[in-house]
């Protein structure tokens, strides 16, 4: 699926950087060449060991805070990646929180937390970094949506409605952008093996997927890494699926 050094000379920034699905996503575009933009919201030592060890392979990287809900915040974030690496290539949106709560138990404040991040955090990193993907000719932008958005699930409506908006948010961005060469896709990962502070999300318990086990997120990263890169000039729009066959569109 990937070739070598295929991402070699482009620059990255992946939100929600420091760890699990961020964390492979980071690596493995640096593995592909890229340098990459280590972002997270407050963990500077976690986002810092990414950087470690992409450094450690001889790669180019960089950790930078910021919260994508504050406007000021990504464009100082945006900045940084221009100063440091010159320019943007490819802007993954991966920052994301997960909370599970009944829905007669959530209030407004929840919901809008978590719908400000997947959303609002996705609008304003792909706004500000416009005008420098615009320059690429080869520019890629990658939401991360996932499985629930399209099953649906419990406890999870704040969760449910924003993925669920990236992939319409996604749609959108492929059409308005297509005459600037920027590609835009929403990768779906479903039952993947990560460490979750909350703990394991109930919808999740006792199930597999179709393939009898959870996936990687290595295997999420590789299609991420597959999309940003030069075989994939021909695909916009979609929203691919990593699950196993737990969801078949």
């Amino acid at each position: 699926m990937n070739g070598g050094r295929e991402l070699e000379g482009r620059v990255a920034i992946v939100t929600g950087a420091a760890r699990n699905i961020g964390r492979i996503m980071a690596l493995e575009l640096a593995g592909a060449g890229a340098a990459v933009v280590v972002n997270a919201r407050n963990s500077q030592a976690e986002a810092q060991s990414v950087v470690n060890e992409i450094a450690a392979t001889g790669g180019k990287a960089k950790a930078v805070l910021a919260d994508v809900v504050d406007p000021g915040a990504v464009d100082a974030l945006i900045g940084a990646t221009v100063r440091e690496f010159g320019g943007i290539d490819i802007l993954v949106n991966s920052a994301a929180v997960r909370h599970e709560t009944a829905f007669e138990d959530m209030s407004f404040t929840e919901w809008r937390d978590v719908l400000s991040i997947i959303l609002d955090g996705a609008f304003l990193t792909a706004h500000a970094a416009l005008p420098h993907l615009k320059k690429s000719g080869q520019a890629a932008v990658i939401n991360i949506g996932g499985l629930s958005a399209h099953t649906g699930a419990g406890g999870r409506a704040h969760v449910v409605t924003a993925k669920a908006g990236l992939s319409g948010f996604t749609r959108a961005l492929a059409h308005d952008l297509a005459g600037d060469g920027i590609t835009v896709n929403c990768v779906a990962p479903g039952m993947i093996d990560t460490v979750r502070a909350g703990g394991e999300p109930s919808h999740h318990v006792g199930k597999l997927p179709p393939v009898g086990r959870l996936g990687t997120p290595r295997e999420v990263a590789l299609l991420v890494r597959y999309l940003c890169g030069p075989a994939a000039r021909y695909i916009t729009g979609q929203t691919v699926h990593v699950n196993g066959g737990a969801f078949m569109a």
